[in-house]
Order: structure tokens, then C-alpha cells, then sequence
């Protein structure tokens, strides 16, 4: 397999770095980076330019040819050739034959260069908030690196064979405090292979899918391997980013459809990414929007899918023992009574949103007549999660607690009814005022998780909706608002774009109705259209076109459940 990387980034397991091709921005010139997706969301964090050069210093154009454990940069002139591995996550190698590699830091702030020991050069970068230590291997380092006063005003590596040689060999490793010198390199084919075997690995342990679609499980294996980062700061445990692109935060409901493909074959790290924000959940019950290895957002959440995904991922697996779940139950139970003590402002025993970002379909015309916003979704999966903690009581032997959630969730789930079904069709209304809102959602459609729990007559018109090849249901899955509505736009975000999450939520929803094959069609559509067009962020209803960043983690991880579970 061989990607681009313009659309995804070339990295490992475990490691902050990652090399992409970077368009023209600013100050930036066009190029191959190596970068540190340290720090948030939104940065593409490029440290060093990577260039090929000839004898005579002069820039060699190549073609960048990346697969998940080697990137080799090919020229016109072989064998003139570079490789680049990372071998472990904090070292980035190079290998070149014919030619050498010069490596250019973006300087600002206070960053600077000086040499800390022979062949070793320390880029201290403020920048990142991290340091770089270039280690020459073999072959000769030369260093550009004037001062201004209070840092170098450019930073430059040249590495070049040795006279009578024809190679070069060096390693970049990141380090934020002391660096620990290597006592010993392992050679070259040797580090490669490892990778490659360690990558083998994790995709041999990925879901199965049908055979048409293999391209696309090695994709997806590669994006979900390669966006996992180490325990470190924030973090509590080790965590699956959404993308190394610029997505590089992991969100409080993107984490579950990543544990949900890891609970099979990997459920400890599936169970890390479950519970990594609950380590993190506010006093209040409130678990962040977001979080990074530098810092957590808390001014918008997500909404409360956790206990469906609890069910979900204990119906596949014997991992989760009792340990688990009384670990999981105070920090669920928390969660679970934040939205009823502190997003009922109007005191109906309704929950809301408080803005679109809460819910997850940031945009969504749910929320065209303002906020805060009641939605049926929201109401469902906190019936749901409900239902599991009555669950869970009951086996930690809570049997008051079990009795009492179960009476919640009996109430809710009336109450939902009243409140939300009108005539044919689930409604959102602003809170208070209970104005209805505009638009045609598929984020309406949501309540059919509850299956049988909801009326026959309820769950054949949502049925009906969902099966509608005019509103929709397309050629590629199910669009985000109906393509009939005055709303729809083709890169709306959730205004028609199809979603990884609502596919998999309203696939599951299907099958919980008892339509087996509704779902078992439009996982068929969604996932040959990933195999199609790869792991973005959202895509085109109607062309199928990957769209935003094209290169996200649960993305591929609902590719490889729903092609596990419905279509093989």
C-alpha cells in the first residue's frame, strides 16, 4: 500500500511526529515537512524542510512514495534515492544513495542551534515546545545556524556522503528535557523491518473485511495505527488522535466508535480509549470537549454515547470484568446526572443542548431557530446509558441503585415520546419555548437506537424515512440532512455531508429496529465508498467525494466495524 502524503501523513505508533507535503502558506514554502502534531488542534506544527541534494548542493525534485513503515524519495536519476523510517517514537532515520539531505528549521521565537557533543546537533525548539537532536550516522554534517541576538536567525543541516562514499546515514530524534544517547544503532534494513513487522502485526489484528475491500482495511489499519500518541501530559493513557493532519485532539464521543474497532483483538488499548476521558471528567460530572497533550477544552461537550458504546463493546468481549465496570460506574453515573441537574434550564425533564457543538452535528439545522436546543437524540441515548447503569448496579450488587435507574429511564423514555413525537416524525425545539426547529435532520432519525423500546408505528415511519431514496438515503449512505431540503449543501459539514458516526449509529439503529437489511445496504454503500474515496472526515452525499481532513481515525475504524459486522 502506498498513500499520498498531501492527503495522509507518513508516521508510526506512539510517536507526536509525522511527515506530510505542505502547500504554500504564508512564510512557508511548499515541501515535504517533518512535523510534531504536539500541542492541539489546528497546526500542522512543521519543523524541518526536507530538500534532496546533488554533489553541488543543489536541490534534486523527487517523488515521495510513502507505505505505512517506509517513505523512499525517488529521483529521476537512479539509483539517487533517499529512504526515511521511523523507528521508534522518538526517532526519525534517514538513509540516502547518491545524494545528500539538507533539513531547514522554521525558526521563531527563541529557537536555536549549537552542537552538544561530535556529530550531534541540538535544535532547541521553542516553537514545539520540544527539543530535536540531529545525530549524524555516517557521512558529513555541515551547519547553518547565524545568531540574532537571542536565537539563531536560521537553522540548517546539510548531511553529505564522505569522500569515496555514495551514502549517507542520520537520525532526528524529538526529546523535551535530556537526551539519551543511543549506545548503539541497529542497521538500517534491520530498524525497516521491524516496523514493517510491528505494523503486520496491528493489521493482521485488525477487523476483517470482504475481500473487494482490502485496499481500504489497509488504509484504515494504517490511519488508526498511525494516530495513536503516548501517555504524556493531558493524557492519561495512551490515545488514538482523529488525524495527523490538523484534527490532532481526540474528542468525547470520537473515542468511542476507536474503542469499538479495538475491543475484539486489542481490548485493553480499546478500554484505554473508552476511559481516557473519564481520567479527566470535571467534579461537576462534565467530561471536556476535547483534549491534547498540552490542554483540555471545557467550553462545549459531546453528547452522552458512552453508555450505548459500554453495551456495545461488552456484548464482544469477556475483557471487561468486574474491576472494569466499578471503575466505569461513578464517573458513568456522574455523567449520566450532569445533563438532568445541569441542562434542564427550563426544568421539563428534558435535557438540552446548549449549542450545536454539544450534540456533535455542530451545524445541523436542529439548531436554525437558535439555542438551547431539545433534541430526541440526546433524550435516547441518555435512556441508553441509563439502562446500562441499571445494568451495571445490578451486578455490583447496587440493587436500590439498579431499581432506581431503571425507573429514570422508564420516565425519560415517556417523556421523550410526548415531548418529541409529532404526527409522523421526531422534532427539536428550542428549550422553554418549545419553538420547533427548521429542517429536515438526520439527527431525528437518531431514536431508532431505542429499537423496540419505541411503538411499532414509531419505528416504521423512522423506518420509512431512513429507507426514502429521495430524502436521504443515496447512493452512498445516508446524507446528514435530507437532499430535498432548502439546507442541504453538498460541503455543508452536517447540512447533507455523510458522517462516519451517523452511519454507524443509525446502522446499528436499523438492525436494532429489526431491519437487518437496511443496515446491512447502507454499511454496503458506505463502505465502497470509503474503499473509493479513503478515510476523510465527511463526504459528498452524492459524489462520494472525501471532503475536510482525509485522513481520520474513526472514520476508518466505523469502515472496519461496519464491514466486520454487516457486510462479511
Amino acid at each position: 500500500m502506498y498513500f499520498d502524503l498531501s492527503v495522509v501523513p507518513f508516521s508510526r505508533r506512539g510517536t507526536f511526529l509525522a511527515i506530510s507535503e505542505l502547500p504554500e502558506a504564508g512564510e512557508r514554502t511548499e515541501g515535504l515537512y517533518l512535523r510534531t502534531v504536539r500541542g492541539g488542534d489546528d497546526k500542522f506544527g512543521e519543523a524541518f524542510l526536507i530538500e534532496l541534494l546533488d554533489k553541488h548542493g543543489q536541490f534534486i525534485p523527487y517523488e515521495a512514495k510513502a507505505s505505512p513503515a517506509l517513505l523512499r524519495l525517488d529521483t529521476d536519476s537512479a539509483p539517487v534515492y533517499a529512504e526515511v523510517c521511523m523507528t521508534d517514537a522518538h526517532t526519525v532515520r534517514f538513509h540516502t544513495k547518491g545524494c545528500g539531505l539538507r533539513l531547514t528549521f522554521r525558526t521563531s521565537a527563541y529557537d536555536y542551534a549549537y552542537e552538544h557533543s561530535a556529530g550531534n546537533w541540538e535544535v532547541n525548539s521553542f516553537t514545539h515546545e520540544c527539543r530535536f537532536m540531529l545525530v549524524s550516522l555516517t557521512g558529513k554534517l555541515q551547519m547553518e545556524v547565524p545568531w540574532d541576538k537571542i536565537k539563531n536567525s536560521r537553522i540548517v543541516a546539510e548531511f553529505s556522503p564522505e569522500e569515496g562514499s555514495d551514502s549517507v546515514e542520520f537520525a532526528v530524534q524529538e526529546f523535551r528535557t535530556v537526551w539519551e544517547p543511543c549506545e548503539s544503532w541497529v542497521p538500517w534494513e534491520q530498524a525497516a523491518c521491524a516496523v514493517r513487522e510491528e505494523f503486520g502485526a496491528w493489521l493482521n489484528a485488525s477487523l476483517t473485511v470482504p475481500e473487494r475491500w482490502q485496499a481500504g482495511r489497509e488504509l484504515a489499519a494504517y490511519i488508526t495505527w498511525s494516530c495513536l500518541v503516548p501517555a504524556e501530559g493531558c493524557l492519561t493513557r495512551p490515545a488514538m488522535y482523529m488525524s495527523k493532519n490538523w484534527m490532532t485532539n481526540i474528542w468525547s464521543w470520537d473515542h468511542c466508535f476507536n474503542a469499538m474497532a479495538l475491543v475484539k483483538h486489542n481490548p485493553k488499548l480499546a478500554w484505554d480509549q473508552f476511559m481516557i476521558f473519564f481520567d479527566r471528567q470535571d467534579e461537576s460530572g462534565l467530561i471536556p470537549d476535547f483534549i491534547n497533550d498540552k490542554y483540555e477544552l471545557w467550553n462545549c461537550n459531546k453528547p452522552p454515547i458512552h453508555g450505548w458504546t459500554l453495551a456495545w463493546m461488552m456484548q464482544r468481549t469477556d475483557f471487561i470484568k468486574e474491576s472494569h465496570l466499578r471503575e466505569v460506574y461513578g464517573p458513568l453515573c456522574r455523567w449520566t446526572n450532569w445533563w438532568f441537574y445541569y441542562r434542564d434550564h427550563d426544568g421539563d425533564g428534558i435535557p438540552q443542548y446548549n449549542h450545536g457543538n454539544d450534540s456533535g452535528w455542530d451545524n445541523s439545522t436542529a439548531f436554525n431557530n437558535g439555542i438551547p436546543v431539545e433534541s430526541p437524540d440526546l433524550a435516547a441515548f441518555l435512556i441508553l446509558q441509563i439502562e446500562v447503569l441499571a445494568e451495571i448496579a445490578g451486578l455490583l450488587g447496587l440493587t436500590d441503585e439498579s431499581a432506581a435507574w431503571r425507573r429514570l429511564g422508564e420516565e425519560t423514555l415517556e417523556r421523550m415520546l410526548r415531548h418529541f413525537w409529532k404526527g409522523d416524525r421526531f422534532i427539536a425545539c428550542r428549550s422553554g419555548t418549545h419553538e420547533v426547529s427548521e429542517g429536515d435532520s438526520l439527527l431525528l432519525f437518531v431514536p431508532i437506537l431505542l429499537g423496540k423500546r419505541l411503538p411499532k408505528h414509531v419505528l416504521q415511519s423512522l423506518l420509512e424515512g431512513l429507507r426514502d431514496e429521495s430524502r436521504f438515503l443515496t447512493p452512498n449512505g445516508w446524507a446528514t440532512e435530507s437532499v430535498k431540503s432548502p439546507y442541504y449543501t453538498a460541503d455543508g459539514y452536517w447540512r447533507g455531508p455523510i458522517w462516519a458516526p451517523s452511519t454507524m449509529l443509525l446502522v446499528e439503529g436499523a438492525a436494532a429496529a429489526g431491519d437487518i437489511d437496511l443496515a446491512r445496504e447502507v454499511s454496503r454503500r458506505f463502505c465502497s465508498m470509503l474503499d473509493k474515496s479513503g478515510m476523510a472526515e465527511n463526504f459528498d452525499a452524492l459524489s462520494g467525494e472525501g471532503l475536510r481532513d482525509r485522513a481520520f481515525t474513526w472514520t476508518s475504524s466505523v469502515f472496519l466495524i461496519l464491514g466486520h459486522e454487516y457486510t462479511t
